[in-house]
């Protein structure tokens, strides 16, 4: 190492222009799909605690049938190696639909929560994840999903508070797309009403009527409304998003 020479005329070794390579391994680790499923589990239960007998009866029931099978067929061990893990992922998928349910239900009930429960449609559908129409003193809401169905606006209130906001919506878009279909939900627990843990599939469940360019053409026309709404300050309410990966089970 080469020296330099300080004010007092002894020696001082020249500072490393380049510093030590960082020892592999000492990264933060990553999470385990074990300790990933684990999480999902306990985040689960607490909210459903049936879901421990509906994963076990689900794991025995697939394995004896193996077993039986396995005796009836005389090769016992070749119908477990088969069973088994069958009956894990029999258990891991009752595990994703519970999980599912669990984190709908902790958002039920707050504001934006239609929206979260509409953010878990897969591709082909267009969601706004603002609400094109809300009340700021009840924060009922409207929120606007497009795809081959149509145009569904979802609604997030009492019925009789929130039709309201749903026909002024209306009336908008006829003026826009007067012959594109237009299907109201209304998302909650009273009488024709639609559970949110149910609301993507009745979604998914509406009559195909227009094509993918057709999709298209409907959000650019009514991308045009240009809708602007009172947003509070502080945290907005409306970006309340589900846990993907407790609903996914991983």
């Amino acid at each position: 190492m080469s020296h330099t020479i300080d004010p007092s005329g002894s020696p001082t070794p020249k500072r490393r222009l380049f510093s030590r390579k960082p020892k592999p391994g000492k990264g933060p680790k990553k999470t385990g799909r074990m300790k990933q499923i684990r999480e999902v589990f306990k985040m689960t239960r607490r909210n459903d605690p049936s879901v421990v007998w509906f994963m076990l009866l689900a794991f025995v029931g697939i394995i004896a049938l193996g077993l039986l099978i396995g005796l009836l067929i005389d090769n016992v061990i070749t119908l477990m190696i088969i069973a088994v893990p069958l009956a894990f992922l029999a258990a891991i998928f009752i595990l994703s639909r519970r999980a599912e349910r669990a984190a709908f239900s902790q958002i039920e009930g707050r504001p934006g929560a239609a929206g979260a429960a509409l953010s878990v449609l897969r591709r082909g559908w267009i969601l706004q994840e603002q609400p094109v129409a809300v009340n700021p003193r009840t924060q009922d809401a409207v929120f606007r999903v497009i795809g081959r169905p149509g145009v569904i606006l979802v609604s997030e209130g009492p019925s009789t508070r929130v039709k309201q906001l749903v026909d002024g919506e209306k009336r908008k878009m006829s003026r826009i797309i007067p012959n594109v279909p237009v299907h109201v939900i209304e998302t909650g627990r009273d009488e024709r009403q639609v559970p949110l843990a149910k609301l993507p599939k009745t979604v998914q469940k509406l009559k195909k009527t227009l094509t993918k360019q057709e999709v298209s053409a409907v959000d650019k026309r009514l991308s045009a409304l240009g809708t602007k709404l009172p947003i509070p300050k502080g945290v907005d309410p409306f970006k309340a998003r589900p846990d993907r990966k407790a609903m996914r089970g991983r």
